[in-house]
């Protein structure tokens, strides 16, 4: 199963949780098995803004978005952009 992490902002919309374990054929399917889904994908199923992705250590823009295959032993990091002046 693959291995999502998420940042501590979201951990406690998460029940304290920060790891999950799915078995999902996608980026996007594993994420929308998170109870935390509708913080990181908007209405339309998008990421949302400031909100980045990486797959096996890697921007999962490079890999195919939302639609990349996830393999079993893959790991998901979430990860908050830092924005503002």
């Amino acid at each position: 199963m693959a291995v999502i992490l998420l940042p501590a902002i979201l951990r406690d919309q998460a029940g304290g949780i920060g790891r999950f374990e799915l078995d999902s054929a996608t980026v996007r399917e594993a994420l929308r098995g998170l109870p935390v889904a509708d913080l990181i994908l908007d209405e339309h199923g998008a990421l949302r803004p400031l909100v980045n992705i990486y797959l096996d250590g890697v921007d999962a823009r490079e890999q195919g978005g939302l639609d990349a295959p996830l393999a079993p032993s893959a790991t998901l990091r979430i990860v908050q952009a830092v924005a503002g002046g």
